[in-house]
């Protein structure tokens, strides 16, 4: 540790090691499966408001409250705009909840594996992570999530990286059962059947994040949004940034919620693809988990899945590998357009030397 570090770093903050985001790569063009980036492009009004947008008024901060976007998802939802709060993606989200109601050594609970940057935002606050294994299926481990009696509580559904998906019914237990607050990070729940939003209503102590990067096809946007009871949202927007989402962001985000069709449109493309891709890694001898997600979590038939994660990079695919122990024999693969899939699989089946061009 070098004396800048001795004398100034807050000792945790010293103890801690950077959140790594998956490879953006420059320069050499790949096919990029690895980031659950959306592979098709946002809506049309998306990028005819954006550029009607780039005049004059970028010199004016924005509005601190993203009025528009919040009206368009309280119609768009049926909640108040008093329960709904936009971030500057969903992870400031996150962080933002982690800095109003975490404090110093209090429980953080989550299951594990899931999103890493859960334990990197615990490690920020000083507090306690406490993780519940998932078991082999990836179920909800509803009775022991709460059995860890978080101050705040954790869930991604779908969980990344497995894609699975708990059902309301099972979220509405955990709401009910656990002591403190409990935040579903719903990323991806636009490529699924499931949503809980509703429950919000029932449940005081729920905040329910969601994002534009996945679905709305505007990672690079950065625009989150949540759900949660009048006093949760109250007290959030005391911690959060005033001028959190750029002027240009809320004019994407409002463009995209006017033209909610081709979000819609472009999920099922995905799905579609996403269903093809599992069966067709099942033909390669991969063990998929069903996935509710833009990405599917395989198992590598003879667990090597570093070695394959390379052999991959070297022909110019980009998957994710997590050097973790309940993954280290696993690829994450995010569910690219259709001729990108064919690539992969083409490439896929020459890595495993099975030989049959496709």
């Amino acid at each position: 540790m070098s004396s800048i570090e001795q004398e100034f770093l807050l000792p945790h903050i010293a103890r801690m090691t950077g959140y790594i985001p998956g490879e953006q790569p420059k320069g050499q063009k790949f096919v990029k499966l690895n980031t659950n980036e959306n592979p098709y492009p946002p809506s049309s009004l998306v990028l005819e408001r954006l550029k009607a947008a780039c005049d004059g008024d970028l010199r004016l901060y924005p509005d601190a409250a993203a009025s528009e976007v919040c009206r368009r998802l309280a119609e768009q939802f049926a909640v108040p705009a008093q329960q709904i709060l936009v971030g500057n993606g969903s992870d400031e989200l996150l962080n933002t909840a982690m800095r109003c109601f975490v404090g110093t050594g209090d429980r953080v609970v989550f299951p594990t594996p899931t999103y890493p940057y859960y334990a990197k935002l615990v490690e920020l606050q000083n507090a306690t992570a406490v993780t519940v294994d998932f078991d082999e299926s990836f179920a909800l481990p509803g009775d022991a999530l709460t059995t860890a009696a978080g101050k705040l509580t954790l869930v991604a559904n779908p969980n990344s990286p497995s894609g699975t998906l708990a059902s309301t019914d099972e979220l509405a237990a955990l709401a009910a059962a656990v002591p403190g607050l409990l935040l579903i990070d719903e990323a991806y729940v636009d490529f699924s059947d499931g949503g809980c939003i509703e429950l919000v209503e029932t449940y005081p102590n729920l905040i329910v994040v969601r994002t534009m990067s996945k679905s709305f096809s505007l990672a690079g946007m950065r625009i989150g949004f949540c759900f949660a009871s009048p006093e949760v949202t109250a007290a959030m927007r005391k911690v959060k940034e005033h001028y959190n989402i750029g002027s240009l962001s809320q004019v994407a985000a409002a463009a995209a919620l006017d033209d909610v069709q081709t979000m819609h449109a472009n999920a099922r493309r995905v799905c579609q693809t996403r269903s093809r891709l599992s069966e067709a890694l099942g033909e390669l001898g991969f063990h998929v988990w069903p996935s509710a997600g833009n990405f599917v979590l395989a198992r590598v038939p003879d667990g090597r899945a570093a070695q394959l994660y390379a052999m991959l990079r070297d022909r110019g695919v980009l998957v994710r590998y997590f050097e973790v122990p309940r993954l280290r024999d696993c690829l994450r693969i995010s569910v690219g357009t259709e001729e990108e899939i064919d690539i992969l699989l083409r490439e896929l089946d020459r890595c495993i030397g099975r030989g049959r061009a496709r």
